[in-house]
């Protein structure tokens, strides 16, 4: 399992577009992933799940990843939420 911590630097709080787009990212993805923000720990690959979380710019929040791609998954979560 590998988890890092990410200073989110795109608004995806109440838009539903970045949030798709990031469950879909993360669904292209064998392993496991979660999303932890403010001591809720929710499943990147869950719509609904990640519709409850107010991301937003500024915020820190833990990604982590557990399976066979778990290095590229984290990579490309962190750049997807970085904006980088």
């Amino acid at each position: 399992m590998k988890k890092e911590t990410v200073q989110a630097a795109i608004s995806v709080a109440k838009e539903e577009r970045p949030i798709a787009e990031l469950v879909q990212l993360a669904n292209q993805f064998e392993s496991s992933i979660y999303i932890e923000v403010e001591n809720r720990t929710i499943n990147a690959k869950s719509i609904m799940g990640m519709m409850t979380l107010n991301l937003m710019s500024g915020l820190q929040l833990k990604v982590s990843a557990d399976g066979s791609d778990e290095e590229e998954a984290i990579r490309k979560i962190q750049a997807f939420v970085t904006g980088k």
